[in-house]
């Protein structure tokens, strides 16, 4: 019994001293492991006597038991130790402000579509909107566009699959906003304002397409509209919107079945050091297409074209939300990965307006 009250002392001394949570592993092994001490004092037991077995068992069992409670203890006293001392470093006083935090995140595309709202209201045009899906007549033959026309075949436009004896006119996801024009100039008349911004549906997948993107769309009627009022609402829109001093515009001759005349609208621009300056610089960037309302077209929304005549104009939100913000991936805009969107995201209390600035 003598060995056994040395083993004690020698191991309740060592759990006392111990100073974290190794040690303590280490003595727990050394008394308690398979090959500690006192397990090897238990295979001893089958070379004793009946007398002797019964005796130094208990013993020993006995000697486990407060081994075993001393490292459970000291290790209970460690951790709260360590709680204490973090709880001393980590110390807050709760009086202080907290800090400013980001409640929520608006993607690019919600943001620009704002701006650009806030841009054209500022120039007295109102909002309009559509469905997505568009009959054949309001997404096509409203807007003079020919049947042979390569946008109306399968492979340029996605459309709704109808049952076998199902005589309606074919439906279509909309492939431009244009038909929310014709339905605003069927509704009001003329003379009219408006802007049509929303998502449109193409055929289009690759690098730098996809099937989904987002356009808005602008249109003017009344009686003495010109080119010139045209050419002055996008220099105005631009120079707002890319908030730069002046921009200067290009206007080259183009075609588009619903416009006439027609022009592609290009920016002037520089990339140096591959870096985008609007409004400066020897390039030319194409940012739009543009024109008058073709008079077949008003006649189609119930406007007299003898009348009034007007300008429409079109541009693709995602690509000027790319160039103003430095955004290089199309395809990023629909991967739904957060730790783009917090990047590239604006904060939700931040309402774009043009007589208290548009971006953060």
């Amino acid at each position: 019994m003598d060995g056994l009250d040395a083993l004690k002392r020698k191991y309740l001394e060592g759990v006392a001293a111990a100073g974290d949570e190794a040690a303590l592993e280490d003595l727990r092994l050394a008394a308690l492991g398979k090959k500690g001490e006192i397990s090897l004092k238990m295979r001893e037991l089958g070379q004793m006597t009946p007398e002797q077995r019964q005796t130094t068992g208990a013993a020993l069992n006995l000697l486990k038991d407060e081994i075993d409670a001393a490292l459970r203890g000291k290790k209970a006293a460690l951790s709260d130790a360590a709680l204490d001392e973090r709880l001393r470093a980590e110390w807050l006083d709760v009086t202080l402000p907290g800090r400013p935090r980001r409640m929520g995140t608006i993607h690019p595309v919600s943001q620009v579509t704002e701006e650009v709202t806030a841009i054209f209201a500022d120039m007295g045009f109102a909002v309009a909107e559509g469905p997505q899906i568009e009959s054949d007549w309001f997404n096509f033959d409203a807007l003079n566009i020919p049947p042979e026309h390569p946008a109306r075949q399968e492979h340029d436009t996605f459309f709704m699959a109808r049952g076998a004896g199902d005589n309606r006119p074919p439906h279509v996801l909309r492939t431009h906003t244009s038909p929310v024009q014709i339905r605003a100039m069927a509704a009001q008349g003329a003379p009219i304002r408006v802007i049509a911004p929303g998502r449109v549906y193409r055929m289009d997948m690759d690098q730098t397409h996809t099937p989904m993107f987002h356009q808005v769309e602008g249109l003017a009627i009344d009686r003495d509209i010109s080119m010139a009022n045209l050419k002055w609402v996008l220099e105005e829109f631009c120079r707002t919107y890319f908030e730069v001093p002046e921009v200067e515009l290009r206007f080259r001759a183009s075609h588009f079945p619903f416009t006439e005349p027609s022009a592609e609208v290009d920016i002037r621009c520089s990339w140096e050091g591959g870096q985008l300056k609007i409004g400066q610089g020897d390039s030319w960037m194409e940012i739009l297409g543009s024109g008058m309302v073709h008079p077949k077209v008003l006649s189609a929304a119930g406007v007299d074209p003898a009348e009034w005549q007007g300008f429409a104009f079109g541009m693709g939100i995602d690509r000027i939300a790319m160039l103003k913000y430095g955004i290089p991936d199309l395809r990023a805009f629909f991967e739904s990965d957060l730790r783009w969107l917090r990047h590239y995201g604006f904060s939700a209390l931040d309402m774009p307006s043009v007589f208290g600035g548009l971006s953060r």
